[in-house]
């Protein structure tokens, strides 16, 4: 961004703020899983705040830094400047910034996992490349209780596409979508999903960077939303057993200036060559990204046969059993969609393992496998075994251990994000391991 355009951009946002009245500001940023935090100071800071003066204690941010080099700062991002649209009242409004975590020196915190997707966004365009993505976050609506606690009993029994007056998220929706759209979202669809209680609002794509903080601001404002209609909104990828989970299915693309990079005219798919050693660098990395893409233990219920989640290493251009679709647009909107993420994960973390995965292969030159393109769901184990499809990781501890086992994670995360990750996985794994749970109560408990 040019000095011309940042003062523009500070006059414009400075002239938003007057015209709304706004008086809070919110410095937010996230925390190693993904995890929305913010610190709030009047609008009379804001010139200290534009110039990153504003400190906060990094030792407090799960993942952050240790006790005896605590001291961070917040540096707004102006293209993230976003009135709140449920604080809204005549005279008086509130307003945020997504924020980078800086040191004192003013370097980059390599902590953050906002300047972790900056480095691969840097990488790519080493190469020549900008990443864009398309993310699709489903997420489910329960009740809350008396107390506005979320209760485990869904708000309607619609399904799939499904209107009102089956759909009684329908209501709640519309405000999501006219919050989002308030901030400056491109909507594009929203619609009931196929489970119970299950819903999707897709935004426009746009540059990787962009996405993961629209993604961010989406959980957020879905989640604010929902709790003004007595509703919990919850992005665990699988809350409720026997019925679909939430994904986050991530369409990426590169393009080359202008042009995309994955288009190519004169093939038989329309792919070029680099689409698809994008692809097979996914298919080789992609045990070895799972433990940031799927990150909970909960992830690994929804990756299983039956359920529309992929658990399957394969691609196909149409074939939704398959882990990789290549949706059928071409030209501009020629993209991969990576299945198995879900929407817990920390979506700067998730975009920056799926480019480096996908630059991996460009880099090497890796040659794709043939697409499948019968439902992979219905094979036999033996029909998997000959046609050489393996599966995705069946634990959070398979898919930490794959984590460990590769360079992909430690090269992408860099140091600090790559241990204290390791160390926060394998503690929730542990802790998960030794609990006792109801289902052991229930079988075991009067039997033996």
């Amino acid at each position: 961004m040019s000095n011309s355009s940042v003062e523009a951009t500070l006059e414009q946002i400075k002239e938003i703020i007057k015209e709304k009245s706004v008086e809070l500001l919110h410095l937010q940023f996230v925390d190693i899983e993904g995890i929305l935090k913010h610190v709030t100071v009047t609008s009379a800071q804001f010139e200290d705040v534009v110039e990153g003066k504003m400190m906060f204690d990094g030792s407090s941010i799960k993942g952050f830094s240790p006790i005896n080099k605590s001291d961070l700062y917040l540096q707004p991002d102006l293209n993230t400047f976003a009135v709140l649209p449920w604080t809204v009242e005549e005279g008086y409004s509130e307003a945020r910034f997504l924020c980078s975590a800086a040191n004192p020196d003013g370097t980059p915190f390599e902590g953050d996992t906002r300047n972790v997707l900056k480095k691969t966004v840097e990488r790519a365009a080493d190469k020549g490349y900008t990443i864009s993505v398309g993310p699709e976050l489903e997420f489910f609506l329960f009740k809350n209780d008396d107390n506005g606690y979320a209760t485990t009993e869904l708000t309607d029994k619609a399904g799939y596409f499904e209107p009102s007056p089956h759909d009684l998220g329908e209501r709640v929706r519309l405000e999501i979508y006219r919050a989002l759209k308030a901030m400056g979202f491109t909507i594009e669809a929203s619609h009931h999903e196929v489970a119970e209680g299950q819903h999707e609002i897709n935004f426009k794509y746009s540059d990787v960077l962009t996405a993961a903080d629209l993604s961010t601001t989406y959980k957020w404002v879905v989640k604010t939303v929902a709790k003004k209609f007595g509703m919990h909104a919850t992005f665990m990828p699988k809350p409720v057993f026997g019925i679909n989970g939430s994904g986050m299915h991530v369409n990426m693309s590169f393009f080359e200036g202008s042009e995309n990079a994955f288009f190519d005219p004169s093939d038989e798919m329309q792919l070029s060559e680099k689409a698809y050693q994008f692809i097979a660098g996914v298919l080789e990395n992609v045990k070895g990204i799972a433990a940031v893409t799927n990150p909970l233990v909960n992830s690994y219920k929804r990756l299983v046969p039956g359920y529309e989640a992929p658990c399957y290493i394969a691609w196909s251009a149409s074939n939704r059993s398959a882990l990789i679709r290549i949706p059928a647009k071409r030209g501009l909107a020629t993209r991969v969609e990576l299945r198995c993420p879900d929407p817990s994960s920390n979506p700067y973390l998730t975009f920056a393992m799926i480019a480096s995965a996908g630059l991996d292969g460009i880099e090497k030159g890796l040659e794709a496998p043939a697409p499948i393109n019968e439902d992979i769901f219905h094979m036999s184990e033996e029909q998997r075994v000959f046609l050489g499809i393996d599966n995705l990781p069946g634990s959070l501890a398979d898919a930490v251990k794959e984590l460990e086992a590769g360079e992909i994670a430690f090269n992408t995360l860099g140091e600090h994000v790559y241990n204290e990750y390791v160390a926060m996985k394998k503690a929730e794994w542990d802790s998960y391991r030794t609990a006792v749970h109801t289902w052991e109560i229930e079988n075991y408990h009067s039997k033996f």
